[in-house]
């Protein structure tokens, strides 16, 4: 059964005070690549989910759990997701200030449109010299993916669209975006300008974290411009992201954005981000068809209301929405260690009163998002324990480790700690020491230093009675 999702307007509040929060440095987690379903068949069994995406990485945003991991650092040619590290050198330079981007205003002449003519470029219908706010240039970037604007936006900001492209692979580099390079603004051309899905996701966290302005804008589905000398109505723009747009066929509620991507050396490319009361999850994807499928042409021709009925189908957003509803359906927060257990008994040497043992228990519990049809016990168990304790122990002290392992990707090792303190027993180390010095080393060569002495004072003693009788 598919879970109710919030409004847009519930999911919008509930995103920015998470973004409030900060997860930044959230992309560290290891990838686990389950198999998506989309439910069971008649025997049980789970029908898996097909993706069409070349490259995916899905994680969320909460946990920093990933749960989908295919190819993520394979360097694709990245379409209009550059048009993110775009938008976030902007932003950058005004420090996120709504206003100081509502207040300053830039233009461009040729030098912006040139290379634009004639490539069938998504535009805003800005025109050249038309003047316009950094934010309504943000709008038309992330919205309409308007190449223009991002040019516009390189121009008046560096005065040179290299400048401006030098700044965004400085950028990367703070990121830790390593498989990246950006040769321009607006990612219509692949040339030497490549990224991965993990990297994307890398810019995504930064700027969502970083700008609720940003959150903000890429959350619209549509915005108008306010008027120009160009355009004295003002000019209507609307999101490529279908996923935001009620009347779609692709329109999911929760979904926040982010900016779509489409170039023949690309393919559909999509960065989303959807928000539940159960969570964030952000998923980027590469490489899904430009062109329907041979397969789905009778989907479409059997059911005339599905997305599969029209001449395009948008693959990237068929993935997205797919893995939202599998994760909200069938992913949990689930323990895999209670950190009050206790696991295991060391042995210790030594001990007041008799005690010989302390037990052991996890330093932390382990817990992570897992798929309700995998079961907790397919994660495999390795607990390691301390062999020659010797007393005294204290409570808190680190004397061995629980390994946990799924299908040989290690989950978490967590050390194992005393749950109690063992004193040492003075008269038990002493008998213990003397009924082990006879085995000891010290032992073995103070036997033999005695035997020696004792040769060779009976080997002189021999010698002076020889001598004396000799006389």
């Amino acid at each position: 059964m598919r879970r109710s999702k919030p409004s847009r307007l519930s999911a919008l509040l509930i995103t920015l005070v998470l973004l409030f929060c900060g997860t930044a440095g959230a992309l560290r987690a290891d990838a686990l690549d389950f198999q998506p379903i989309t439910g069971f068949d008649e025997d049980g069994e789970p029908k898996e989910l097909t993706l069409r995406s070349e490259s995916v990485y899905m994680f969320n945003m909460d946990t920093n759990d990933v749960l989908i991991d295919i190819d993520s650092d394979k360097q694709r040619v990245p379409a209009s997701l550059t048009k993110i590290m775009t938008a976030i050198v902007l932003l950058d330079e005004f420090d996120g200030d709504e206003e100081l981007l509502k207040s300053t205003r830039y233009s461009a002449g040729s030098e912006a449109f040139d290379e634009l003519y004639g490539t069938g470029a998504s535009t805003a219908d800005i025109q050249p010299f038309e003047e316009l706010s950094c934010y309504d240039l943000l709008c038309a970037l992330m919205l309409p993916s308007a190449c223009e604007a991002a040019n516009i936006i390189a121009i008046g900001m560096c005065g040179s669209i290299d400048r401006f492209v030098e700044k965004m692979n400085e950028k990367a580099k703070e990121l830790k975006m390593n498989d990246s390079h950006f040769s321009n603004a607006h990612g219509l051309s692949g040339d030497n300008n490549y990224t991965t899905c993990a990297d994307i996701a890398k810019m995504c966290v930064y700027a969502l974290d970083t700008y609720p302005v940003f959150a903000e804008i890429v959350s619209m589905y549509d915005y108008t411009l306010p008027p120009t000398d160009f355009h004295p109505d003002g000019t209507y723009i609307y999101n490529t992201n279908s996923m935001l747009c009620e009347s779609s066929l692709y329109y999911y509620n929760g979904c926040m954005g982010i900016k779509t991507g489409t170039l023949d050396l690309a393919g559909r490319c999509l960065a989303s981000y959807a928000v539940s009361e159960e969570g964030r999850y952000m998923i980027v994807s590469m490489g899904a068809p430009l062109d329907k499928l041979e397969e789905d042409i009778a989907k479409g021709e059997e059911n005339p209301d599905s997305v599969y009925a029209d001449d395009v189908v948008y693959y990237n957003f068929i993935d997205h929405i797919n893995l939202y509803e599998w994760a909200y359906d069938w992913i949990e927060e689930t323990s895999f260690v209670d950190p009050a257990s206790e696991l295991r008994e060391a042995k210790v040497e030594f001990g007041a009163d008799g005690v010989d043992y302390v037990t052991l228990k996890p330093q932390e519990g382990f817990s992570r998002l897992w798929p309700t049809y995998i079961k907790t016990d397919e994660v495999k168990r390795e607990i390691e324990v301390c062999d020659n304790v010797i007393a005294p122990v204290y409570a808190g002290d680190q004397l061995g480790r629980i390994t946990l392992t799924y299908q040989g990707e290690t989950l978490a090792e967590i050390p194992l700690v005393a749950t109690n303190s063992v004193n040492r027993s003075k008269t038990a180390e002493k008998a213990e020491i003397a009924k082990a010095y006879p085995k000891s080393n010290e032992f073995k060569w103070a036997v033999i230093i005695i035997i020696v002495f004792a040769v060779s004072f009976v080997s002189i003693h021999i010698i002076r009675i020889q001598k004396k009788y000799k006389k």
